[in-house]
């Protein structure tokens, strides 16, 4: 899955959790980043102090700065990028995006469209509604570089964390993480960085240009909202849907060539209109996912079955939580009794199966 163009991309970063992920930016492999929980953190000190002077000009710089960190921080973008952005012309509130490359010192380099959560777009806009912003036409380029990195050092410190953390360059590596340990697909990661050759020699499943940028505004809509509690979510493709008096088999593929079955009523496959080639997004609950010894074959008759790497074990009193590794850019929750014997003998690295039921399988359009 690596950039054929460029040999680097053919190692691994790791990031705060201990987790390897497929390299996507140019960094070096040891190099940490903020997990999510510390990205949120980072991002209350920018809004804190965004508003904390009592002076309008310093707001409005602050403001701008504050915009800066948020497009870098949802968008994965360079900060050249966020700096030559239009914020009245490349702003979409129709539709809910962000246009790199319209403006800047390459005029005719090729266009990039991210999407934006509903809610982060409509708070950038109404952050412009000034006479300030208007003054300034929406321009961003007159901001210094040097000064919104020595403020983004500042809030990192700030927050307790090692400034070169808080850094652009930093930023944009967590937010690849962070959208890998969301399972979204690669192609779609790739997209929102603006990688134009993924080299995805490992999916069997070919989306389109359309598909993508659909699954990517989904998933941020989703990440914003978090209107489910489910931790696992696989983007696929229906494959096969085999009819029966009640119920509805239906076959899916994940973008990596994971096959992942669910059975659902009749009438909820007329509901959400599946029809083969048609991609959904399937969720199963933490609890709902078993492990199994993975030294073996799989030997049993659940009908999803992945393969994977334990990356991390929370013991607690009562349950243990299980992340397994299955792929770059696929892990699986899974939390389960303390009670078994065979778990507490557990350990990150160990292989094992990760499971479930076709009944645990629920499917969403949003």
């Amino acid at each position: 899955m690596a950039d054929q163009n460029n040999p680097s991309d053919n190692q691994k970063q790791v990031s705060a959790d201990g987790r390897d992920h497929s390299r996507l930016i140019s960094v070096d492999h040891t190099d940490p980043c903020l997990d999510t929980a510390q990205l949120n953190q980072l991002e209350q000190s920018f809004r804190k102090w965004t508003t904390s002077s009592p002076r309008a000009d310093v707001r409005f710089s602050r403001h701008r700065i504050l915009i800066t960190f948020l497009l870098i921080r949802y968008t994965g973008a360079k900060l050249n990028e966020v700096l030559a952005v239009d914020l009245f012309k490349d702003i979409d509130k129709k539709n809910n995006a962000v246009t790199y490359g319209s403006t800047g010192p390459q005029p005719g380099s090729k266009l990039r469209t991210v999407h934006l959560s509903e809610a982060l777009c409509h708070e950038i806009l109404e952050l412009t509604h000034t006479p300030l912003f208007r003054k300034k036409k929406g321009r961003m380029a007159d901001l210094d570089p040097g000064f919104v990195r020595r403020k983004f050092y500042e809030r990192a410190a700030a927050c307790g964390f090692a400034k070169e953390l808080g850094g652009p360059e930093a930023l944009r590596r967590a937010r690849a993480v962070e959208l890998m340990q969301g399972n979204l697909p690669l192609p779609a990661v790739q997209k929102i960085l603006g990688h134009t050759s993924p080299g995805l020699t490992s999916s069997y499943v070919t989306f389109s240009e359309s598909e993508i940028q659909d699954i990517a505004r989904r998933f941020m809509e989703k990440e914003s909202g978090r209107k489910t509690s489910a931790r696992n979510a696989f983007f696929c493709n229906v494959t096969d849907i085999v009819t029966g008096d009640i119920q509805t088999r239906v076959d899916m593929i994940t973008m990596e060539g994971h096959p992942v079955v669910t059975v659902i009523t009749n009438d909820s496959v007329h509901r959400l209109g599946l029809v083969p080639g048609k991609w959904i997004v399937a969720e199963v609950k933490a609890p709902m996912v078993m492990l199994q010894d993975g030294a073996d074959a799989f030997n049993g008759s659940v009908e999803n079955r992945f393969k994977g790497t334990v990356t991390r074990i929370t013991r607690g009193k009562i349950n243990t939580e299980c992340i397994v590794r299955v792929s770059d850019t696929t892990h699986i929750c899974a939390v389960m009794s303390s009670a078994g014997t065979w778990l507490s003998g557990v350990n990150p690295g160990d292989a094992v199966w990760a499971v479930f039921s076709c009944f645990s399988v629920i499917l969403h359009m949003d």
